[in-house]
């Protein structure tokens, strides 16, 4: 893959690898195609000894990622993987890459958005980002990373209350949470990022991996979670009640998803 559609990857000075999400038409929701070229990406950035730090971001300002794309979703997704997109394998890819990886969050982090800004090793997000999830709203969840290793981050109280509720969160919220590392003004995001990415510089990179894998490896536990999760996703995404999620959706109108269950 020598050219990328919808993401963009650029080496900055120092050492600085930024890969972006493309889409901000879609608010940089991701299709198959999209999934693909970030593992791509990461997989380019993370074994490249001159790079010492990736920052991942989304084209514009209204949109890190608002996580898979509904226009790319009828039951499963139009990729491959288990439930046609490899997006677990792009989040453990993340854990995977022995660089630190930096989510530079600008607008809205929803869905399978925020869970790609869990993932990361660290988030500086602006004043105007909205962090929070979406899946019972549509008919889907991350019974992975986005549901176990939340509950790490925030606790079980507040990860249930995020995912049950799907409820958004601003930026100021999610750094009282522990979602982000610091909060910034938008005008300073990028010059706040590039300070990270500066000190993170300095560092030994063996160090930085050593670190990286003793912390990945108190919740590796959770891929095995994934790919069981993943599997049974699967299962419900060919159901009627999740199907009525994306309809709806489609529809611009509230689901019905319990006259799919009852009597069950």
């Amino acid at each position: 893959m020598t050219a990328y559609e919808d993401i963009t990857y650029e080496v900055r000075p120092a050492g600085v690898a930024r890969i972006t999400i493309n889409r901000p038409d879609r608010y940089n929701a991701f299709r198959g195609q999209t999934v693909e070229e970030l593992i791509h990406a990461f997989q380019v950035a993370g074994w490249d000894k001159s790079i010492g730090v990736i920052v991942l971001t989304g084209a514009g300002d209204k949109a890190f990622c608002t996580g898979g794309d509904q226009g790319a979703h009828d039951g499963q997704y139009d990729g491959r993987g288990t439930i046609g997109l490899p997006i677990d394998e792009l989040q453990s890819l993340i854990r995977d890459v022995p660089k630190p990886v930096i989510a530079r969050v600008a607008g809205f982090a929803i869905g399978g958005g925020n869970v790609l800004a869990t993932i990361c090793d660290l988030t500086i997000a602006s004043e105007k980002a909205q962090f929070g999830q979406v899946g019972p709203k549509v008919g889907s969840v991350d019974p992975g990373f986005g549901t176990a290793y939340l509950a790490r981050i925030v606790g079980e109280k507040r990860a249930r209350e995020i995912w049950y509720l799907c409820r958004r969160y601003t930026a100021a919220e999610a750094l009282q949470l522990g979602l982000v590392n610091a909060v910034v003004p938008h005008e300073e995001l990028d010059a706040e990022v590039d300070r990270w990415c500066a000190e993170l510089i300095e560092r030994s990179p063996t160090a930085i991996a050593l670190a990286k894998r003793s912390f990945n490896a108190d919740t590796e536990s959770i891929r095995g979670i994934s790919s069981l999760g993943m599997a049974a996703l699967s299962l419900y995404y060919d159901t009627d009640e999740s199907k009525e999620g994306g309809v709806a959706f489609r529809e611009k109108r509230k689901p019905e998803f319990r006259r799919f269950t009852q009597g069950k």
